[in-house]
C-alpha cells in the first residue's frame, strides 16, 4: 500500500500525519458552515457532496436509526450526528449517515476512532453514488471499520460488507451480502426490516 509522504511511522516509531492532510482538514473545517453540502477527505483529496440530502435520503436514515435502536442494547447508539470518523495517519476523514457505536466510545473531544465503530451505514447519494459504492467501500476497510452497510434508494437494493482481510491493494472487505428492499437485513448482530424504505423518484 502506498502512503502519502509523512504518513506512517517515523524513525522514532511515532505515527506521523501528512501536512497535506492537515491542510485539507483545515480547509474542510473552514468551509463546513459557509458552503452547502458535505465535505470529506479521501486518499484522492476532498470530496464535496454539493446537494443537500433530500427527503428520501433523510427518511431512510431516520428509519434505519429507529429500527436499529429498537433491537440494539441500550448502551449502543445508531448515531446520525457529529463528529466525523477520522484516521489521521491514513489521511481519511469520513462522515457516515449512521454510525453504530457504543455510547462509551462517543465520550471523546474530537473525531471518532474508526475501530470503535461497530458499523458504518450509508444511504447512497443521488448525485454521487460512486462515493458510497467505491470510495467509502475502500476507505472504511482501509481505516478498520469492521462492517459497512449500503442502502441505495436509486435501485431499492443494498449490501453489507464485512470480514476485512489483507490484499495487495490494502485491507478490503472479504464478504458481501446483497439484499433488496423488502427483505430483512442483518447488520452485525441485529436484523431489521427494509420494508417501506423510500426510493428516489
Amino acid at each position: 500500500m502506498t502512503r502519502a509522504p509523512g504518513h506512517g511511522r517515523g524513525a522514532s516509531g511515532m505515527t506521523t500525519v501528512s501536512p497535506l492532510y492537515l491542510s485539507m482538514r483545515k480547509v474542510v473545517h473552514s468551509l463546513d458552515d459557509t458552503v452547502p453540502g458535505k465535505f470529506e477527505i479521501t486518499k484522492e483529496g476532498i470530496v464535496h457532496d454539493m446537494v443537500t440530502p433530500g427527503g428520501p435520503h433523510e427518511l431512510t436514515v431516520l428509519r434505519l436509526r429507529k429500527r436499529l435502536e429498537k433491537v440494539m442494547p441500550d448502551e449502543l447508539a445508531a448515531h446520525t450526528g457529529e463528529p466525523d470518523v477520522e484516521d489521521e495517519p491514513e489521511g481519511i476523514m469520513r462522515h457516515p449517515d449512521v454510525m453504530v457505536i457504543a455510547e462509551a466510545d462517543m465520550e471523546v473531544e474530537n473525531s471518532f476512532a474508526p475501530r470503535t465503530l461497530i458499523a458504518a451505514i450509508e444511504v447512497v447519494s443521488r448525485c454521487n453514488p460512486d462515493n458510497d459504492w467505491v470510495g467509502k467501500l475502500r476507505d472504511y476497510a482501509l481505516i478498520g471499520v469492521p462492517l459497512y452497510a449500503i442502502f441505495d434508494p436509486r435501485t431499492g437494493t443494498g449490501a453489507v460488507f464485512s470480514d476485512i482481510h489483507a490484499t495487495p491493494d490494502g485491507p478490503r472487505y472479504a464478504t458481501r451480502k446483497d439484499f433488496v428492499y423488502g427483505e430483512d437485513v442483518t447488520i452485525a448482530h441485529w436484523t431489521i426490516s427494509t420494508q417501506d424504505l423510500p426510493r428516489y423518484p
